[in-house]
């Protein structure tokens, strides 16, 4: 397996799937790594000892969320993320590792824990229970694909 950049977008033809965020991303200010249209917004802040940043409350400015869009970060441990189109096809794998952070934008996604793990998940709310997903079988194990 290759060095994994420290940006990486998980695509399906036009459609962007995750973007995943390696412990090793480093830039100085602020960076969105998402489009202004996500219903989950993903940002890097990287400031010096100083900066202000404005005090300042959110507008409530009404939504409408049709899907739901999680982020992932592994705070210690290892896991392999699953990519699956909207049909269920099984599209390619990535690890995950301590310190990277994920995001799961469309498509389907499944997970097998590499190495004791702990990780925080984020998403919208409020929970829907089972009409929240659908689950699926998970890609046999020979025919995980690292590489594509």
């Amino acid at each position: 397996m290759n060095t994994p950049q420290p940006i990486e977008e998980i695509r399906h033809g036009d459609q962007l799937l995750a973007i995943i965020i390696r412990a090793n991303f480093e830039r100085p200010g602020l960076h969105f790594f998402t489009p202004d249209d996500f219903s989950q917004q993903l940002a890097y802040m990287h400031h010096p000892v100083g900066k202000v940043i404005d005090p300042h409350v959110h507008n409530p400015v009404p939504r409408a969320i049709q899907m739901t869009q999680e982020v992932l970060v592994v705070r210690r441990g290892k896991i392999r993320v699953d990519f699956y189109d909207d049909q269920k096809n099984y599209l390619k794998s990535r690890a995950l590792v301590t310190g990277d952070i994920i995001l799961l934008a469309a498509g389907g996604h499944g997970f097998e824990v590499l190495e004791d793990l702990e990780m925080i998940e984020i998403k919208q709310g409020p929970y829907a229970g089972y009409a929240d997903k659908v689950r699926f079988a998970a890609v046999a194990k020979e025919k995980v694909n690292f590489d594509s």
